[in-house]
């Protein structure tokens, strides 16, 4: 199951996140998002777990949870949709 986690401070790190996740269950991977521009963490990222019960159990209990003083939030990732350009064309 893929969760997204986001409230993040910017000096968390993707081991970090493994290891916050890891007593749960195993942890295939982790993958905090960066900004392009300034290489600098986004703020949110995903911890991909194999086992459905192993990640919900995680979600329970790390929802809410402080870390580098920032109450993150953790919930099951859902699916990305498409942006669209609200029915106009640009050329």
């Amino acid at each position: 199951m893929n969760i997204y986690v986001s409230n993040l401070g910017f000096g968390v790190q993707n081991e970090d996140l493994k290891k916050l996740f890891s007593p749960y269950g195993d942890v295939s991977s982790v993958n905090i998002i960066m900004d392009k521009i300034t290489n600098r963490s986004r703020g949110f990222g995903f911890v991909d777990m194999p086992s459905t019960e192993s990640a919900e159990a995680a979600i329970k209990e790390l929802n809410g949870v402080s870390m580098e003083g920032r109450s993150i939030k953790v919930n099951e990732a859902k699916p990305r949709v498409e942006r669209t350009t609200g029915g106009r064309n640009f050329y």
